[in-house]
């Protein structure tokens, strides 16, 4: 699975929530590959850190941005405030 389809995923999950709205990793990772979606985890970070650095999303922790480059732990995506 490619880089661009990652991005397109979460850009398209995010829009479709909606602006004040945040999608899960896992829910990018589940519409990506149902079946074995933990081991996707990981490119979708990827791909979350490279559209927040672009200006496309935000990562959040507890609600609010962070820095894409420096987050650890639990986070949400959503569209860029």
């Amino acid at each position: 699975m490619n880089d661009d389809t990652v991005d397109t995923a979460i850009l398209s999950l995010v829009e479709a929530r909606g602006a004040g709205k945040s999608i899960s990793p896992a829910e990018v990772a589940q519409a990506l590959d149902a079946e074995n979606w933990r081991g996707r985890l990981s490119s979708v970070k990827q791909s979350a850190t490279r559209l927040a650095q672009a200006g496309k999303v935000d990562i959040l922790r507890k609600g609010k941005p962070v820095d894409p480059t420096e987050f650890k732990g639990v986070y949400r995506i959503s569209l860029k405030i």
